[in-house]
């Protein structure tokens, strides 16, 4: 079946990408809320929520060339599976631990970082296996309804993991490894639309960094991933959003999570709409115009004193970023090979970790020297001067008509 009839949900390998990825984003963002709280009841320590985001993004870091490598050696569904048992095992001991009432920093940190490592190889696993759930044509679709349900998670589950940890952060604990173990078995259960190209020549130094390589020579690949990079770490403005709602816009925490919530709801609506009638033509102009509507409704957001204009402004920041993502992951997944989707999407995940981790830290310092409106203003102006530097450093992606297909002369 053609366009955009084509029944995903009712493609069952899809259907279970769909679902164990939702799963696992709802387990993920709960367990980021329970943990974050329990290390600050323990510590009433600010510096141990940041070691606590730290240590879950080192491991990142660390072990991306190894991940890649690991993605396109092994099958990717059982590496999935695993890292998800993995998770449902150290969730089981914040959980006993907590039950117990032997819980700690250095146990939550412990934990922290080996869930870290364990997500590490699991995001760029799951990038990788996407297009093997969905026949090609289909895979843009496909990356907007994988993408509405990952919205509709991180909207739903802080709200719920905050909502449970009223009755105790081992009531949350153990939902989450519930929803682990069932993503666990959505994957293991699989049975994929395109064969996987497994990779078996012997490790070396250069299919260690054949991801890098391969990024460096695919200039349209490069420039869609650095564009994403450059755009959130200068133009992210939650991270100073407790800031805005207290001291500019006056809503207080109330206001906040409507503030936190505006972007994800955007993006959740576009990536509906997106399943329905995914972009055919002009698709590079398209991303740099989206990136170019990121700056402005962060100028907006930044100039504004009035809170449904601050809302609106987020709402459309979000609706821009979400059409950005789809056509950036959609030509990066396009473009790859099989046999080197692991290295690539490592090296991506780093690209999308740093950007964010970064544009916090880059938020923070900037609002410390200059304000956190001059702050947000100045990263607005900047992703708007990203946009016309990209646009002219990589024509062939300006010039990109279609997704998965070489651009025109």
């Amino acid at each position: 079946m053609a366009g955009q009839d084509f029944p995903l949900f009712q493609h069952r390998p899809f259907l279970l990408f769909w679902l164990g990825r939702v799963f696992t984003s709802m387990a993920n963002n709960m367990l980021a809320v329970a943990i974050g709280w329990q290390m600050y009841d323990l510590t009433n320590s600010a510096m141990d929520l940041g070691l606590v985001g730290l240590v879950q993004f080192a491991p990142a870091l660390l072990f991306t060339l190894v991940v890649g490598h690991v993605a396109d050696r092994y099958e990717r569904r059982l590496i999935l599976s695993l890292c998800l048992t993995l998770q449902v095992l150290l969730v089981g001991v914040l959980l006993l631990s907590t039950h117990e009432h032997w819980i700690n920093r250095e146990l939550i940190l412990i934990c922290s970082f080996l869930i870290g490592t364990a997500k590490a190889f699991q995001l760029p696993t799951q990038q990788a296996l996407a297009p093997l759930t969905v026949p090609t044509q289909h895979l843009p679709r496909a990356l907007a309804l994988a993408s509405s349900g990952t919205q509709f998670a991180i909207i739903v589950g802080p709200a719920l993991g905050g909502l449970l940890y009223a009755l105790g952060a081992s009531v949350v604990y153990a939902l989450c490894a519930l929803l682990s173990l069932v993503s666990a078995g959505c994957f293991w259960l699989m049975r994929l639309e395109q064969q996987q190209t497994l990779r078996r020549e012997p490790v070396s130094l250069q299919s260690l960094f054949a991801g890098v390589q391969f990024i460096w020579h695919r200039k349209a690949v490069l420039g869609a991933i650095s564009l994403d990079l450059f755009a959130v770490l200068l133009g992210g403005a939650t991270a100073l959003l407790p800031i805005f709602a207290r001291d500019v816009l006056m809503v207080g925490p109330l206001g906040l999570g409507m503030l936190r919530g505006a972007p994800a709801a955007g993006a959740l609506l576009t990536s509906i709409w997106l399943t329905r009638h995914p972009f055919e033509r002009n698709v590079g102009k398209i991303m740099f115009g989206a990136v170019a509507i990121f700056g402005v409704g962060t100028i907006i957001f930044a100039l504004s004193h009035s809170f449904v204009l601050s809302l609106a402004a987020l709402f459309v920041t979000g609706i821009a970023d979400m059409i950005s993502v789809v056509i950036r992951q959609s030509l990066v997944q396009l473009e790859t090979p099989d046999d080197m989707r692991g290295r690539v999407s490592a090296v991506n995940s780093i690209f999308i970790g740093a950007s964010n981790q970064l544009g916090e830290f880059e938020s923070g310092v900037t609002a410390a020297w200059w304000g956190a409106v001059w702050s947000v203003l100045v990263g607005g102006i900047g992703t708007l001067v990203v946009v016309a530097v990209w646009m002219r450093s990589f024509p062939e992606l300006t010039r990109r008509q279609r997704l998965g297909q070489p651009p025109q002369p």
